[in-house]
């Protein structure tokens, strides 16, 4: 088992945290790397399901926050040459300039930031004024029924309840608050197969979508302000499938929607919105997840922005604060990195970003003097 040192710097750490493959179903060397980390530590209690872990300090303060991030990553790059893979490599001297490597993004950069303040905290250096619940959890990068959050919220929910939580996602060291909901669906049209040298006796379901495709070229997303947030949403196909051969006219086919959806609308909300643009089709709600209000009125958010400053930025993508929001506790996302380099083949964080993100947590998580 790889032993992760929580005393180096914590672009270093990053880079340790990159070295161990974890693709999602495949956490487990990480999540025992970080247990046995944290179970070093003084002042937590710990719990471990599946290859989640949560640490909680027991001070015994009248607010608790929760620090939130995922130990998975999408799968490894296939071309030749990338270096946003695994092991990381550096742009010159370690823990100097750009990290390179799968997960420095999304997210073993905000991985990092969490076990370098749960070792300061359990070794003295910083003691909050309030206590502190750190979540390490698997399987984001894939379906939602695998996740190892929602699993949490299942069979451990007390271990998840506070006042405010961070989601420690790559935002630029910007709070993004709450996120757009998302939902997936299935348009298909039927026809009726024929040898193509006598097309004319048959139906193209493969023609009969160009009115759906029509209406979603056609279509104007909406940006929707919510709680002083402009939250852009977008409706576009992501996927058809239609025909059985090259000589059979298409007796189906089926044209993936996905919706992104502001969270002023229910799932629900965001399907009747599809049936009515997609009125005279089949349609069918695959998957859909809820969407997260920001929250940034709540006391401990509010003193969160201002300590860490900037303005407040929405989130487009769909994260893990909906969980939390769900849960009644108010959630934004916060941590080092461009979300953009998140999964691609280059993908990379500067050591600097990561150490500014670790120095405002510990500023804001610091008592006033």
């Amino acid at each position: 088992m790889t032993a992760l040192d929580l005393h180096q710097d914590v672009s270093l750490l990053t880079a340790a945290l990159i070295d161990i493959n974890s693709v999602s179903d495949a956490e487990t060397p990480i999540a025992d790397a970080v247990e046995a980390a944290l179970r070093e530590l003084d002042g937590f209690e710990i719990t471990r399901d599946g290859d989640s872990i949560v640490a909680r300090t027991t001070a015994g303060h009248g607010e608790r926050v929760i620090l939130a991030g995922h130990l998975d990553t999408v799968p490894l790059p296939t071309t030749e040459g990338s270096r946003g893979t695994v092991p990381s490599s550096w742009d010159g001297a370690p823990g100097e300039g750009v990290l390179h490597g799968r997960g420095a993004v999304d997210m073993k950069g905000g991985v990092a930031v969490q076990l370098a303040l749960a070792a300061a905290i359990g070794r003295g250096e910083l003691t909050p004024a309030r206590d502190v619940t750190f979540v390490f959890y698997d399987h984001e990068e894939v379906e939602a029924t695998k996740s190892g959050l929602g699993r949490l919220v299942r069979n451990h929910p007390a271990l998840l309840e506070g006042e405010f939580a961070i989601l420690l996602e790559p935002t630029n060291g910007v709070v993004e608050g709450g996120c757009n909901g998302t939902s997936r669906f299935e348009v298909t049209t039927h026809g009726v197969a024929a040898h193509s040298a006598r097309a004319w006796m048959g139906e193209n379901a493969i023609h009969a979508v160009a009115p759906v495709l029509a209406r979603l070229a056609a279509y104007q997303p909406k940006t929707v302000s919510v709680d002083g947030l402009d939250y852009r949403e977008s409706l576009n196909a992501v996927l058809i499938n239609g025909g059985t051969a090259g000589n059979v006219i298409p007796d189906r086919c089926v044209v993936e929607i996905n919706y992104r959806f502001a969270p002023d609308k229910t799932p629900d909300d965001a399907e009747r919105h599809v049936r009515e643009l997609m009125d005279g089709f089949e349609v069918v709600r695959t998957d859909a997840a809820s969407g997260a209000r920001p929250g940034l009125t709540h006391p401990a958010a509010a003193s969160f922005v201002a300590a860490v400053g900037g303005e407040p930025k929405p989130k487009y993508g769909w994260t893990d604060v909906a969980r939390f929001s769900e849960l009644g506790v108010p959630a934004v996302n916060f941590g080092p990195g461009d979300a953009l380099l998140a999964h691609k083949d280059d993908e990379r964080v500067d050591a600097d970003a990561v150490r500014a993100c670790l120095a405002a947590l510990t500023a804001w998580l610091s008592p006033i003097a």
